[in-house]
């Protein structure tokens, strides 16, 4: 084999390398940003200390603000309200406080049970009794099949690593046999 070759294949071969310890390090920031699911309950969660709570509109509450509250509930803070939506299970009785009610428990069981995801600027309060009625279900909080689905770290993608391998072993095997 000439000079020339054997330069190719140390540059090769050095490039493998490099390629090598820079999917490493990608890798190694990827997982230190990938959070970890616990099962422990959050700070301040209310139904794991004493019974299962709802969050419900407050009684009383200006229907302005209620209104405002129940917008951004079902906006910004992604209630999934079709329930609360014409023909859904929920939406009769048809008033206000009914629906905030049920967009309000909604948010509050999705973002850890804590009193600040009960406030809704005030208009919203903790509640022992099960606001559920007839078809209409309000959510509780608990472990839920979607929610104990792994966000381990994937395995790391070695398929582009054993891509350059293999191509520098069919180029050593190439030249080697000139």
């Amino acid at each position: 084999m000439a000079l020339k070759d054997w330069i190719f294949l140390s540059f090769l071969v050095m490039k493998c390398f490099v390629v090598l310890k820079v999917e490493g390090m990608v890798q190694e920031k990827e997982d230190a940003t990938i959070p970890v699911t616990t099962l422990s309950p959050p700070e301040g969660n209310t139904t794991f200390l004493g019974g299962t709570t709802w969050c419900v509109a407050r009684p009383g509450a200006p229907q302005f603000d209620l209104q405002n509250a129940l917008d951004w509930a079902c906006g910004l803070g992604m209630a999934d309200c079709r329930p609360i939506q014409a023909g859904g299970l929920c939406f009769e009785p048809d008033t206000l406080l009914s629906h905030a009610s049920f967009a309000f428990n909604f948010y509050y069981q999705q973002n850890g049970n804590s009193d600040i995801a009960c406030n809704f600027g005030g208009t919203a309060i903790l509640t022992k009794n099960n606001p559920s009625h007839e078809k209409c279900i309000y959510a509780t909080s608990g472990p839920r099949i979607e929610d104990m689905k792994s966000e381990a770290p994937p395995f790391p993608n070695k398929s582009l690593s054993i891509m350059w391998w293999k191509i520098a072993m069919i180029l050593l095997l190439l030249y080697s046999g000139s």
